[in-house]
């Protein structure tokens, strides 16, 4: 298959995601979710990963930190706040602000890593900060200025940053795995690591309706974002490089919008078009800067 249509595929899968855990939003507890999920996803690439995993045992014990570092922020932290952000938002904001990820990537490397800043990405960060703004803000001055954000949001906001560290430690670690075999150590090590906190959620696991759209919902999760979309935009990123294949997930939340709108009967609103379109703007100014940006490689997907 053409590889710019397997990542319009890709977005879509994507923007699925957000639409699928809002539509479950109130029937599986959002930490459940993500571990499912994970769970299902694990399955699912345990005959591709088998091999790699039983033929690297040393390594992964010799590189424990790094796996764990990879699981926590990347996979257990960012698919539990993105799910439980839709309790509160919409996968409209959700989209827009996950997009914003590579301007935090930006911020957070300028900071942390004091990589170098161009002014054309310092013109692009600081329109895609007054977009993500604009659209949390619902285009309220007066929520700005009362601080009365959408909690939902912010906790959108975290889990984007939580997958900006995950990006840093994939450019540090990433070529010390096997695909496959580090994605199933990243994905059992996550597993392991949500034990817990989805046992604090007991109470309402055992309340779940297990109807057939909460089956087929998980299905969804554990198999197409985690597993489909993770192989055809390798295939595409070998195809046409990371570079390009980026730019189609500024698609996304454009996705999540059509889909809110048909599936959800979401009203799509003036300020989340404005901003969308503000924050893609930045994104693009700030991204034809490749060099000071965490480059992308075939284990750093934008969803596991």
């Amino acid at each position: 298959m053409n590889s710019y249509v397997l990542l319009l595929l890709v977005a879509m899968i994507y923007a699925g995601n957000l639409l699928v855990g809002k539509a479950v939003t109130d029937t599986i507890p959002p930490i459940t979710l993500a571990f499912l999920r994970l769970s299902i996803a694990f399955l699912a690439i345990l005959p591709f990963g088998w091999k790699e995993w039983k033929e690297n045992i040393t390594l992964w014990k010799n590189e424990w930190k790094a796996i764990f570092s990879l699981a926590f922020t990347g996979i257990a932290a960012f698919n539990a706040l993105v799910y439980y952000s839709l309790h509160f938002t919409s996968p409209v904001n959700a989209g827009i602000v996950e997009s914003a990820t590579p301007i935090f990537s930006v911020i957070i490397g300028f900071i942390l890593l004091r990589e170098k800043l161009a002014k054309l990405q310092l013109i692009g960060v600081l329109i895609s900060t007054v977009g993500v703004l604009w659209v949390i803000a619902k285009g309220s001055i007066l929520v700005l200025v009362t601080l009365s954000f959408n909690f939902g949001d912010i906790l959108m906001l975290i889990a984007v940053i939580c997958w900006v560290f995950y990006s840093f430690f994939v450019k540090k670690h990433s070529g010390k795995f096997p695909l496959y075999g580090g994605l199933l150590s990243i994905l059992f090590t996550a597993i392991i690591v949500m034990i817990p906190f989805t046992a604090l959620e007991w109470n309402k696991i055992i309340e779940i309706n297990w109807n057939i759209g909460a089956v087929f919902a998980l299905l969804y999760l554990g198999i197409f974002p985690s597993v489909l979309a993770l192989m055809w935009w390798n295939k595409a990123v070998e195809d046409i490089g990371p570079s390009q294949a980026s730019v189609f997930l500024n698609l996304v939340p454009v996705f999540a919008a059509l889909g809110s709108y048909v599936f959800l009967q979401e009203v799509i609103t003036w300020h989340q078009v404005v901003g969308g379109i503000i924050v893609l703007v930045g994104v693009i100014l700030t991204t034809r800067e490749k060099s000071s940006l965490p480059k992308q490689t075939t284990i750093l997907t934008k969803e596991i």
